[in-house]
């Protein structure tokens, strides 16, 4: 008795090979979608299903998903142009698993002589109470 290889056996079972087809074609898209866009939008998004003529795509944030709502018709065409029938793309934010959030560096710009003294001078200017104030106030100490 031989060894089946995974390709055989995979296609052995209708429903398998409907599936494997499936993954075929969205892997097929993928690669479409990566030699599109940007190196760095390409990472941050992924095919995530094709379904009647529609692209589903997920982004890792908001600023990402926008971008790619914006490049949706030159998308669309290059999705197009390699055979397959698109109709519409749709753009999901949906983080990847265990993806870890960047946290931003909080970095405090040094200001100088005669821009602290024009600060102080306004925060003098105003009711102590106030928010704007206060900022200030904040902002010199800071320095």
């Amino acid at each position: 008795m031989q060894a089946r290889s995974l390709n055989d056996c995979l296609n052995a079972d209708a429903a398998l090979a409907r599936l494997t087809d499936h993954a075929w074609h969205l892997l097929k898209l993928q690669r479409i979608i990566d030699a599109t866009l940007p190196t760095a939008l390409a990472r941050a998004s992924r095919i995530a299903n094709y379904r009647l003529g529609i692209v589903f795509i997920h982004a890792d944030n908001a600023a990402i998903a926008a971008k790619l709502r914006q490049l949706a018709p030159s998308l669309g065409d290059a999705l197009r142009s390699s055979g397959g029938e698109i109709t519409e793309i749709r753009v999901k934010v949906q983080a990847r698993e265990g993806q870890e959030t960047v946290e931003k560096r909080q970095v405090v710009a040094q200001l100088g002589s005669r821009t602290k003294q024009g600060l102080t001078s306004l925060s003098h200017t105003l009711p102590e109470d106030s928010p704007l104030r206060l900022s200030l106030e904040r902002l010199l100490k800071a320095q």
